[in-house]
């Protein structure tokens, strides 16, 4: 189509309204370039577009609450109605033994991620959509930084993890200490409390990943949480990859592709589907490049209700500064509904 229409404008250009032929001087010199770039126009922009950042995975079924405080404390009841011992007949033993509605409660600050872009004012003139691609790129890469400090980050010190915020920043998934059982961590409004214990299961060879780590994992999180909507693995591109990789000793592939999306390898394993989270550590000593979690229980994203973006006109002539900020934390909840692999 487009070609027909090029064909179209030179017809009509060497015709005159009569259908005469135009006589063209060909020997006429001609300050044509081979590409005719600067020649008869200007400079035009297409529509402007950001390279596509990954969202945070934890967004996609982790539990998301609102808040207008600048702290969010949570609360999680710890003991028994029942006694354990024996729960059946009418026994009454008022304050006594294990039966109790014991609590334990923690509490985190709202921490602030902020940007400043800077614009050129004649940059915003020439190209189109400049504005609304510059803030979806700024919103994706807010989200990539939170998806790094609630999983990489630890908030009880200052330094090692400057990059994802340290005491600055959201408390990393990583940092929570690691047992053989599910803890709920010291009751309190300090920095220091509620920091669980994640029951965690140990890579049988050391810095490699095998089959049967994936069953021990599986079969770590308690059964209630199996057949819950938003149970899921996590794990970072290379993690699928190498799974993808681990083959018999026959050479037979471990994890069969069988064509279809349910059912693609390590698209689902063991019933649970796989998130890509590249924002997830890679196999290696002493990391944790996998988690099983029903998200819905096991973490909760509290987000402020005021999302500032403001335009400034007066930093800089020329120039338009976009300042914004977000505020925002992040927890384990429920400690008992994921688990992970130490590797």
């Amino acid at each position: 189509m487009k070609n027909q229409l090029i064909l179209e404008a030179i017809k009509s250009a060497l015709t005159d309204k009569n259908g005469k032929e135009v006589k063209v001087n060909l020997k006429e010199a001609s300050t044509l370039t081979g590409s005719g770039s600067g020649v008869g126009g200007r400079v035009i922009y297409d529509d402007a577009f950001a390279s596509l950042r990954m969202a945070n995975p934890l967004r996609v079924s982790s539990r998301e609450i609102t808040t207008i405080g600048s702290d969010q404390a949570f609360v999680v009841k710890t003991g028994n109605a029942t006694n354990p011992t024996n729960p059946w007949g009418y026994p009454v033993n008022v304050n006594t033994g294990s039966p109790n509605i014991a609590t334990s409660f923690w509490q985190l600050p709202l921490q602030a991620i902020t940007a400043q872009l800077p614009i050129r004012t004649a940059a915003m003139d020439d190209i189109n959509n400049l504005d609304p691609a510059v803030v979806g790129d700024l919103m994706l890469e807010f989200s990539q930084q939170e998806a790094l400090s609630m999983i990489q980050n630890n908030d009880q010190a200052g330094s090692g993890t400057t990059s994802t915020g340290a005491t600055n920043g959201l408390r990393g998934l990583n940092y929570y200490p690691s047992g053989s059982t599910a803890a709920f961590g010291t009751s309190g409004s300090a920095a220091t409390n509620g920091l669980h214990t994640v029951k965690t299961v140990s890579t049988a060879t050391g810095g490699t990943i095998v089959y049967n780590d994936i069953a021990s994992l599986a079969s770590a999180l308690p059964a209630q949480y199996w057949s819950l909507q938003g149970t899921a693995w996590h794990m970072h591109p290379n993690t699928i990859l190498a799974l993808r990789e681990l083959t018999s000793s026959t050479g037979q592939p471990l994890f069969v592709e069988v064509g279809d999306s349910d059912g693609g390898a390590v698209a689902h394993v063991f019933g649970f589907p796989v998130v890509p989270n590249p924002y997830m550590q890679v196999v290696g000593s002493g990391n944790f490049p996998i988690y099983l979690a029903n998200w819905d229980k096991f973490v909760t994203i509290v987000d402020h209700e005021e999302f500032s973006i403001q335009r400034l006109e007066q930093t800089q002539p020329g120039t338009v500064t976009l300042y914004a900020e977000k505020r925002v934390c992040s927890t384990i909840r429920d400690v008992f509904a994921g688990v992970r692999l130490e590797s």
